[in-house]
């Protein structure tokens, strides 16, 4: 062979390896972005996410609303809904309750419209129809024609700046509507969202400057952006109410709008740059020249998968095509936040309302710990060590500023929204699965003063006075009971590791306060007032919301099985293992009336109520009664019949990604009951193999031989090639990397997983 054709044989041989390689690795292809974006129908929950632009853990995500005042779904987004307002920049993802959108854009053409409109008669304002038909999303980009003017939208995102190419029909009159009033519906009755202050300057032809002051679900936010168009703006109207004002510079007030007009004479898109900050316009301005230098749209869209590209690639899956696109897009809910909201100079608002600075150019926010304490934190352990350190690093900021530790954080403001104090699972997992960045002595000491300062929702005086919480005391007071002593267990464990062993005993006593609240008579936890009385009349099935009831949105029955941190005491309260496994059985097949049902259950199976929260762990419950086949049945009815690839994908609200890091461990075979233990109880893996590459290097793989929607029960199991028969796998055994292999079948084998 001569030299000459070896190498073009060498050549042809790494372009070919190289572009499977890169084919291979694509897995933002399996995002869809409007899974979770609207429920089939009005009884159901949608996820309550949005199909825009947006990048890991970013600040922005550009998406269409298509509400104008969003309440439900918080999103913004209705897949069923039929006509978009405008593109606002910043979103919550699988929330239960609203808030941000700010920023709000909308091209429009003909009349200058400066109010909205209604959905029932679009054409009384700037708001347009819209087709699914003429409608696409994926990681990075979203796209639609607004039918009503003929154009074509287009959107990208940077971590702190959003990126529009509006295509207007060539010789129209074309503007493009900015909104500062757009925001969460301002008549909700349990708070009141106003804009304090709002401005709109236009610095010259090419440019637009603004800030608005806004306070609602978060309190008293500041937003401030930079925008630079790549055509000339030509006139524009600044409207402040219902005064209009002919190319005047500013606009100043509480409901501010401006509308901007272009020449179209030429076929070529308009472009709009806008960097966001919570600081200042200067920070706006930085943020945007430091990631959008010049203006190449589809450059910053293939900028933005790249990104998703890494992130994804940290578990590589090999299964069906429906089942690649519920866990690579369960991935990107995942990594959609917490957010970093510091500016690229490291700016940012602490929670005393002061400008600070981070070293680490980081400060993450859209901390909503009662859902996401439970998998999703564990899943960033897992594959986001470094994050996680970013996260707690954040965490720390607010107690340094605040005093006590996150409870639902968002725009780095604590709106105490649920129950508990999980900001203290989260830190205790991370320290005990050795993950460094951050100092473990201060995030002992933050924990342990966040379990014993009182502030709203956690009456640290009654839960030291009465060793529970009594409901004429403190309402949800059942629910508070149950997660106060497993966050008191997580201290426990963490003054262990430290040796500290005075406060490992106090608080590993306050963890079984639990069982003051156990009514052997019923078979409940159940609420006792301050002199130890039961609360009466008392119905399992009752369920409670967000204050007024002893339970947070669930019922008692939900509520029972809340032991994570103990659950072979909780059976032993229960009667044993068989009277635990057959209140189990009725858990699963016990049916409620649907007026009896709080409007953040759904996705039922019996009492299991797969879309909210409480009901997560219970399907794992069966390993520790001796069933472990029954486990098996219900977390493979659960992956099979409660997602897929459509709008309506969830079961009930994402939360975060919560509902998605449910579906990723459970496809893999395995499930964290407790978030802060480094045990994964062992399911019915789905997929045909999962591989979880880890920061040490490593890769720890799961083998899944003749899964189907009919085989869900586990004929036998090997751990790196060895028989193994126990009901659950560790932490370590993931670091350690290896091998586990599954082998399925559609008869149970009563013999595995059962100590023989």
């Amino acid at each position: 062979m001569t030299k000459k054709a070896f190498t073009l044989i060498a050549s042809f041989l790494i372009s070919y390896l190289g572009a499977n390689a890169q084919s291979s690795a694509n897995l933002v292809q399996y995002i869809n972005p409007f899974i979770g974006t609207g429920a089939v129908d009005a009884s159901s929950l949608s996820g309550s996410n949005f199909p825009g632009a947006t990048t890991p853990f970013g600040l922005v995500q550009l998406s269409p609303d298509t509400q104008d005042n969003p309440d439900n779904p918080a999103s913004g987004y209705d897949y069923n809904d039929k006509t978009i307002v405008g593109f606002s920049h910043t979103h919550l993802s699988g929330t239960g309750v609203a808030d941000l959108f700010d920023i709000l854009f909308m091209p429009t053409t003909g009349k200058i419209y400066t109010t909205p409109g209604t959905s029932e008669n679009p054409e009384t304002g700037y708001r347009s129809r819209f087709s699914h038909s003429q409608e696409s999303a994926k990681a990075g980009y979203y796209q639609v024609k607004l039918l009503d003017y003929n154009i074509n939208a287009e959107l990208t995102a940077t971590e702190h700046a959003g990126f529009h190419r509006y295509t207007f029909p060539q010789g129209s009159d074309a503007h493009v509507i900015i909104d500062l009033n757009h925001s969460l519906n301002k008549k909700r009755s349990y708070w009141s969202c106003r804009i304090i202050d709002a401005q709109i300057r236009q610095v010259n032809d090419r440019t637009i400057e603004g800030f608005r002051i806004i306070t609602g679900w978060a309190q008293l936010r500041k937003v401030y952006f930079y925008a630079e168009f790549s055509k000339p703006i030509t006139s524009n109207e600044m409207v402040s109410g219902n005064h209009i004002y002919n190319n005047n510079t500013i606009v100043n007030g509480t409901n501010i709008r401006a509308a901007l007009n272009f020449d179209t004479k030429d076929a070529t898109p308009l472009l709009i740059k806008v960097g966001l900050s919570e600081n200042s316009i200067a920070n706006a301005k930085e943020n945007l020249n430091a990631e959008i230098s010049n203006w190449n749209f589809d450059g910053i869209v293939k900028e933005a998968q790249a990104k998703w590209e890494k992130e994804l690639d940290k578990i590589k899956i090999e299964g069906t095509t429906e089942q690649k696109q519920i866990f690579y897009t369960g991935l990107y809910h995942a990594f959609t936040q917490p957010n970093n909201l510091a500016d690229v100079n490291g700016d940012y608002m602490g929670a005393d309302y002061a400008l600070h600075k981070a070293k680490d150019k980081t400060d993450y926010s859209t901390f909503s710990l009662w859902d996401t304490y439970r998998a999703a934190n564990p899943l960033y352990t897992l594959i986001q060590p470094k994050r996680t350190a970013g996260f707690i690093r954040s965490m720390m900021r607010q107690y340094e500023t605040y005093g006590y530790l996150p409870i639902w954080q968002l725009w780095g403001e604590e709106n105490y929204c649920m129950i508990g104090n999980h900001a203290i699972p989260v830190i205790v997992d991370a320290a005990l699965k050795g993950i460094k960045g951050f100092d473990i002595n201060e995030a002992y000491e933050a924990i342990k003063a966040s379990s014993t300062v009182s502030h709203p929702g956690s009456p640290f005086d009654v839960w030291t006075k009465y060793h529970y919480m009594p409901e004429d005391l403190q309402s949800q007071s059942v629910s508070i009971t149950l997660e106060m002593s497993f966050d008191d267990w997580c201290v426990a464990q963490l003054a262990k590791k430290l040796g500290k062993t005075a406060d490992y005993n106090e608080f590993m006593q306050r963890s079984n306060n639990y069982k003051n609240l156990f009514d052997k008579s019923t078979g409940f936890f159940r609420a006792k007032d301050a002199n130890g009385k039961w609360v009466s009349p008392f119905n399992p099935l009752d369920y409670g919301g967000n204050g007024g009831n002893p339970y947070t949105e669930g019922n008692a029955w939900q509520y029972l099985w809340y032991v994570p941190q103990n659950v072979p005491e909780l059976i032993n309260l229960l009667g044993g293992k068989a009277a635990f496994a057959n209140k189990l059985d009725s858990f699963f097949t016990i049916k409620d009336l649907p007026k009896e049902v709080n409007g953040n259950a759904s996705g039922f199976i019996g009492q299991y109520a797969h879309g909210n929260e409480p009901s997560h762990h219970i399907t794992y419950l069966y390993n520790d009664a001796g069933q472990p086949w029954k486990t098996q049945y219900y977390v493979a009815d659960v992956l099979n019949t409660l997602y897929n690839n459509s709008s309506s994908g969830y079961s009930g609200n994402e939360d975060c990604g919560q509902m998605s890091a449910w579906y990723i461990f459970s496809s893999m075979g395995f499930y964290p009951v407790n978030p802060a233990s480094g045990i994964y109880e062992i399911g019915s893996p789905i997929l045909k193999k999962a591989s979880i590459q880890l920061a040490s290097g490593k890769t720890f793989t799961v083998n899944t031989k003749n899964a189907s929607e009919v085989n869900v029960y586990i004929q036998t199991v090997t751990l790196n090639g060895k028989p193994y028969n126990k009901t659950f796998i560790t932490q370590k055994d993931i670091d350690n990397g290896g091998t586990l292999n599954f082998v399925m079948g559609a008869q149970p084998n009563k013999r595995w997983g059962v100590a023989q």
